[in-house]
């Protein structure tokens, strides 16, 4: 079984509403005008996965700085100097869970961000998959700003920050 990763297009946006509703609980369903705009400002940071029966996993992400998170809903901030890849949104299919392919989606996200000159990613997990991050090298950090705070309280209440170096 054969995966192909590509960057995500704007023909890919009802799969990626599928699979989000298929992966996430109410609160953490984006609208499709909120993935319309993430894709039209960071095309090279969102990409999906195919498999023999279609779309089966996408990864929604863009380029920020360290320490800096958006609040559920909240728009993506483009930066002068980004040095962190910021990944908001990795959904796999349960169809496909333990294929690899989340943690590919992630390492692909990774190689682009390095060649774009980033040096770090940065996340909020959510839905107890810290452990997932985890593996694939994240750490929780501790954010001090008050505004950061709040805006990471937006998701939950066990939502947390990680970060990980990439270079």
């Amino acid at each position: 079984m054969t995966i192909r990763y590509r960057p995500m297009s704007e023909h890919d946006i009802a799969d990626v509403l599928l699979i989000q509703r298929a992966q996430y609980e109410g609160r953490f369903i984006e609208p499709e005008s909120v993935i319309r705009a993430r894709l039209a400002s960071f095309p090279d940071t969102c990409w999906i996965a195919i498999d023999e029966e279609g779309a089966c996993a996408y990864l929604v992400g863009y380029h920020s700085v360290v320490g800096e998170v958006i609040p559920l809903g909240g728009d993506f901030v483009a930066h002068e100097n980004p040095d962190c890849l910021y990944v908001h949104d990795l959904a796999v299919l349960p169809r496909t869970v333990g294929r690899g392919i989340g943690r590919n989606l992630v390492r692909l996200a990774w190689k682009t961000s390095v060649d774009a000159g980033v040096r770090h990613s940065a996340l909020i997990s959510v839905q107890d998959s810290n452990l997932f991050w985890q593996r694939l090298g994240y750490e929780q950090k501790i954010l001090t700003d008050k505004v950061q705070q709040t805006y990471l309280a937006s998701y939950d209440e066990t939502a947390c920050y990680m970060t990980r170096p990439l270079v």
